[in-house]
């Protein structure tokens, strides 16, 4: 009986039969090597939806926070691939694997102050999102850390790796020099964001930023910082001139990341800074009253008024308590977020907005189905509100 023995040597497998001359069979293709696919795009299929494939692949940084699940379910809503790298547990983001098809949605640990890992999240992508930021500083990050650094880090990383658009969020009052309401030396937040914006250029000239003003939305940290019964003492709520020289301009989580997506694909989107602002403006004092009217908190029911912040003895002791815990403060309440929210919100005509990239902007009294609607006294920002026009006193809301 003949014995064959079968030998694989690298990419060749010999065949030797005894009495018999070996075989050779070559295990490759001897054409020429395919040409390497330059532009994820042209891997596009389908119709455009979930299941589709619409030759996005983004990595988003930050996408465990408020605004970044509003972010990764309208890129898998349009069928992008999504790369998502976490930090901490990943529980955090488990969550978003619903966001996409079955393999769209794809997770990497990484760490902030490591490049290899940074560049293993974004080494497939064209396009990077930076959503991370921070409010108020920890035992392992400060602000210059999360808004200064890792933004200039990642964005070098993108650079070098090709990345083909970078996307950064900033803040809407990013400032230099920021004016001191309540804290000393004023707000450190504005400021990193600013630094972290031409940090970003400096690094990716050709990246856009958002820069918007207060986000509201399920889960926010807009409309829940003034529900939570830390913030108020005793029916009573202290605000920085009782809100009555403080305009805000608050934006639609939604239509935020409706934009941040139209970025992703308008090329127009190169290089400019967009602010990511609501379709109207509010006086703070008039928006506060709405939110306890809706929660039936009014001055008959619950006995809510609003004071000054400036002769409030109670808030500084909160701000010592909050100080003293590692995390998240009570509340959200920080020295930076009661100084920030006596801070008007600046709207420059020179600069593009959400509208610019096709977003139909959300009116905030539309959300809740309540028949009383905000103060007649707002103003409109591209009609009657100049770029740094002092704010008139508003008509109050009756409650």
């Amino acid at each position: 009986m003949a014995c064959t023995t079968l030998v694989l040597n690298k990419s060749t497998l010999l065949i030797r039969t005894q009495g018999l001359p070996a075989i050779s069979v070559k295990c490759f293709s001897t054409d020429p090597d395919p040409k390497p696919i330059k532009s994820l795009s042209l891997l596009k299929k389908g119709t455009g939806g979930r299941s589709s494939f619409n030759g996005i692949v983004a990595t988003v940084f930050g996408a465990s926070g408020f605004l970044g699940r509003y972010v990764c379910n309208k890129l898998g809503k349009q069928g992008s691939q999504i790369i998502v790298p976490y930090r901490g547990d990943f529980g955090d983001v488990h969550r978003l694997r619903l966001v996409g098809d079955l393999g769209q949605v794809l997770f990497q640990r990484f760490q902030p102050r490591d490049d290899e890992s940074i560049r293993k999240a974004i080494k497939y992508s064209n396009v990077v999102i930076n959503l991370v930021g921070r409010e108020f500083a920890t035992k392992n990050f400060s602000l210059h850390d999360c808004n200064v650094e890792f933004a200039g880090r990642l964005a070098r990383l993108s650079k070098e790796m090709g990345v083909d658009k970078f996307i950064h969020v900033s803040a809407l009052n990013a400032d230099p020099n920021p004016p001191t309401l309540y804290i000393p030396g004023g707000s450190k937040f504005y400021r990193t964001k600013y630094q972290g914006e031409k940090e970003v250029k400096r690094e990716f000239p050709g990246a856009t930023i958002f820069r918007p003003s207060d986000i509201y939305g399920q889960g926010d940290r807009f409309l829940r910082y003034y529900a939570h019964y830390f913030r108020s003492f005793q029916q009573t709520l202290a605000v920085y001139k009782k809100g009555e020289e403080t305009i805000k301009q608050p934006v639609f989580a939604s239509d935020v990341a409706a934009a941040i997506v139209a970025a992703c694909k308008d090329p127009d989107a190169f290089g400019k800074t967009y602010q990511a602002v609501g379709p109207k403006r509010y006086y703070l004092s008039d928006l506060l009253d709405w939110f306890h009217v809706i929660m039936k908190k009014t001055h008959e029911a619950h006995g809510y008024t609003r004071y000054d912040l400036r002769y409030d003895p109670v808030m500084p002791i909160k701000l010592i308590i909050t100080s003293l815990f590692p995390g998240t403060p009570m509340g959200d309440i920080s020295p930076e977020r009661v100084e920030r929210e006596g801070h008007t919100d600046i709207f420059r005509k020179s600069l593009p907005t959400l509208e610019d990239l096709g977003v139909q902007l959300t009116n905030m009294e539309d959300q809740v189905p309540w028949e009383l609607k905000p103060s007649a006294a707002f103003l409109s920002y591209d009609e009657e509100m100049g770029e740094f026009e002092k704010p008139v006193p508003p008509n109050p809301v009756p409650l």
